[in-house]
């Protein structure tokens, strides 16, 4: 079999860019080993998150570096076995933390961020998928009073960016999630984003995206990407029927596992992974939750799904191998508890999934300098279904030659080599 483009993984990143090259009029297979969606787009916490025009930087203040040291947060911890492994990694985003980078990487991603919900918008309209949407927006809200002002004085800062937001206090927030009335006073306020949708089965949405990519004459297959061989004139790889596919180029989008291919090619891409988890609790009778929220302090999020109430962990910096550690899951279960009665489990185990982050808080998104017809799309961190879509529509545009709708420059490979 042949294809103009072949992309590797069929995450949310992987099967939005297919989509995009399938509309600028190449021939497009996708590639994957499992289910459209099955990997880490099956475990976020489904936001489409137009607010988050800062990204999530290493922490600058010694107080809560001291504090993350202790281990004993909710928000971040770590395995004490795997710090050395990581420790350059770790110094290099803390230096990309610095408030001069920290802009420049904000500056980076904020077309990308703008055109977030609306790349998403006109994929969720081709692929009849509006019923897996919710247009509320979502909910960070903070118990201490300082955090809370703290937290207004900056969303307030962000209306700049073209944000809709509506700063809670402690009544209107409880008015808008009355299931929360047994916290009473213990809420401070929120902030209520507008902007930003929420999907209430991320796997759906993904699949989806998949059916509309099929329907439009594009093929999916099972492969594993370590059988990719680079040839004479493009790319091959081994389906698991054992049937040949070539392809002209190649683009990698495997998220976490992006690092079978580019270290295998030679680029000494500094690609760490962050793990996280996730658990569904049955929503009680009488007590629904009808908005995604955040609770800051703690560092987790409640997000009504299909499956019940989806209760999503912060960082965890462990080996990806390494077996699942429930401690945070624990942790900020005991937190939720604490303000919001949440039902029994619905899983007999909690997920873990793994993020893909680079150290400068941006993807990869573009050519690799030393292959010819090889483009790299992940990296994505904690914004992969957030930024799926609008990455295609960029890296599209890239490999068609056409006027790109953001600056590449900065999502190249070649700021690391």
């Amino acid at each position: 079999m042949k294809t103009d483009i072949l992309v590797l993984g069929a995450g949310i990143v992987g099967v939005s860019a297919a989509i995009h090259l399938q509309d600028s009029g190449r021939s497009v297979m996708l590639a994957d080993r499992g289910e459209p969606g099955g990997g880490t787009s099956y475990g976020n916490a489904g936001l489409i998150e137009r607010s988050s025009v800062i990204p999530y930087a290493f922490p600058r203040q010694l107080g809560a570096i001291a504090k993350y040291a202790l281990n004993g947060s909710s928000d971040v911890r770590y395995d004490p076995a795997y710090l050395p492994r990581i420790a350059a990694w770790l110094a290099r985003y803390w230096w990309h933390s610095s408030p001069t980078n920290l802009e420049k990487a904000t500056r980076a991603l904020l077309p990308l961020i703008e055109a977030s919900v609306s790349e998403h918008d006109k994929l969720i309209a081709r692929a009849g998928a509006s019923e897996l949407i919710r247009d509320r927006g979502w909910v960070s809200f903070y118990k201490n009073p300082r955090r809370f002002e703290a937290a207004r004085a900056e969303a307030e800062s962000l209306s700049a960016h073209g944000l809709a937001i509506r700063i809670l206090d402690g009544s209107e927030f409880l008015a808008l999630e009355p299931a929360f009335a047994a916290a009473g006073s213990r809420i401070s306020g929120g902030v209520h984003w507008l902007d930003p949708k929420t999907v209430t089965d991320p796997q759906a949405l993904t699949a989806a995206y998949a059916k509309l990519f099929a329907t439009g004459g594009g093929q999916i297959v099972r492969a594993d990407a370590s059988t990719l061989r680079e040839e004479k004139n493009g790319w091959s790889i081994t389906t698991a029927e054992g049937e040949i596919i070539e392809a002209g180029e190649i683009v990698v989008a495997l998220g976490p596992q992006s690092g079978l291919i580019f270290r295998k090619l030679g680029y000494p891409l500094p690609l760490a992974i962050k793990r996280g988890y996730h658990r569904h609790y049955a929503q009680r009778e009488g007590q629904p939750l009808s908005h995604s929220l955040v609770d800051e302090e703690a560092g987790y999020v409640l997000a009504p799904m299909a499956r019940g109430i989806r209760l999503t962990t912060g960082i965890e910096f462990a080996a990806p191998d390494a077996p699942p550690n429930t401690i945070q899951l624990r942790r900020d279960e005991a937190h939720a508890r604490a303000l919001f009665a949440l039902g029994e489990p619905v899983e007999a185990t909690p997920w873990l999934g793994l993020r893909p982050c680079l150290p400068d808080m941006r993807p990869v998104i573009g050519p690799a300098p030393r292959h010819r017809g090889l483009w790299f799309n992940f990296g994505h961190a904690h914004h992969g279904l957030t930024l799926g879509p609008a990455s295609g529509r960029l890296l599209a545009e890239q490999i068609s030659g056409n006027e790109t709708f953001a600056d590449p420059k900065p999502f190249h490979p070649h700021r690391f080599l």
